[in-house]
Order: C-alpha cells, then sequence, then structure tokens
C-alpha cells in the first residue's frame, strides 16, 4: 500500500477535495503508474455534475494523463517499470470482437466494471480512512499514482513531453474520430476553385 494525493469527488456538485489515498498495489494483469501530467476534459465535469448515469461517488476523476510506469503485477508482459504510457479509457485487448474488427476501439474486456467504478476482479485499488473510493473511466489521473488494467495503457516513447501528450488520450482521439468518423472528412484539392 503506497500514499497518494489525489483530487477526490466525495459527491455530485461538490468542489474536489486534495486528500492523501491509500492506493493498493497492482494485481495480475494491472499496472502501477505516477501520473506526472494531467488534462480535464468536459466529462470530468460532467460526470461531477451528477448527470452521468455511470458517475459513482466518491472516486478519482480524470481520464486525460501521461505517466511513468512504478510497478507491474503478475503476468504484464507488455509494460516495465520506467516505461512512459498514456492511460487510455478505451481499452484494448486485441482479442474481443470489437478489437479485431478493425473498425472500432470499443474494446468491452473491462466495460462490465470500468462503468461501475470498478477494476477488472470488481474491486477498487483506491481507499481513504478505510473505505473504497472509485476509480473513473479505468484511469483516475487525478491522482499521484493510479493502478489501470495492463490493456487500458499504451506505451509511449520516453522522449514525448507528458504535459503535452496527456491529451492524447481522450482530446486529440475524440477530435480526430469526430472529423474522421463522424464527419467523413476526406483530403480534398482546392486547385479546381
Amino acid at each position: 500500500m503506497i500514499k497518494s494525493r489525489a483530487a477526490v469527488a466525495f459527491a455530485p456538485n461538490k468542489p474536489l477535495e486534495i486528500v492523501e489515498v491509500d492506493v493498493a498495489p497492482p494485481q495480475k494483469g494491472e499496472v502501477l503508474v505516477r501520473i506526472v501530467a494531467t488534462g480535464v476534459c468536459h466529462t470530468d465535469a460532467y460526470t461531477l455534475s451528477g448527470q452521468d448515469s455511470e458517475g459513482v461517488f466518491p472516486c478519482i476523476l480524470g481520464h486525460e494523463g501521461g505517466g511513468i510506469v512504478e510497478a507491474v503485477g503478475e503476468g504484464v508482459t507488455s509494460l516495465q517499470v520506467g516505461d512512459h504510457v498514456i492511460p487510455l479509457y478505451t481499452a484494448e485487448c486485441g482479442k474481443c470482437k470489437f478489437c479485431l474488427s478493425g473498425k472500432t476501439n470499443l474494446c468491452q474486456a473491462v466495460r462490465a466494471t470500468q462503468g461501475k467504478g470498478l477494476m477488472p476482479d470488481g474491486t477498487s485499488r483506491f481507499s481513504y480512512k478505510g473505505e473504497p473510493v472509485f476509480h473513473y473511466m479505468g484511469c483516475s489521473t487525478f491522482s499521484e499514482y493510479t493502478v489501470l488494467p495492463e490493456i487500458s495503457l499504451a506505451k509511449i516513447p520516453k522522449d514525448a513531453p507528458l504535459e503535452k501528450v496527456c491529451l492524447l488520450g481522450c482530446g486529440v482521439t475524440t477530435g480526430i474520430g469526430a472529423v474522421l468518423n463522424t464527419a467523413k472528412v476526406e483530403a480534398v484539392s482546392y486547385t479546381h476553385l
């Protein structure tokens, strides 16, 4: 068990409180990450407002981040201590029908528990004063330390500036997805104008 400062949402429509939480070590298939930089997304504010049907409290918000692997649980093979990573609120197991389709990244491997603020084994790695604190979107980047499933992390080059690439986990990818998949924008030549 380690201590971590975290911005905890104890209840909807209440200010976040900076407190020291306990973080349990990573279990099988999980990774402990020290968050170096985090973004703030409108989705965090939406959940805090109490309007999010999957919002559970108390929780540690934040799903855009950049960090460094501090420890790995049993069976983790794609990451090691010291690797730089971006948390992914949508996992990539590479095995489910969605990952194998080549059309979407709506992986279902952790979806059932993630929407309830829990790790894949149905528990939380966070606690405050002996009581569980829920995870958020599988990431909880508003904490100095967080635990994620291995499949919810993307390894990045160590020279990538974490304070900039932290936005890749949501803001940039959501924007690119909207442009390419929803608006279906294509490259165009304007020489005919």
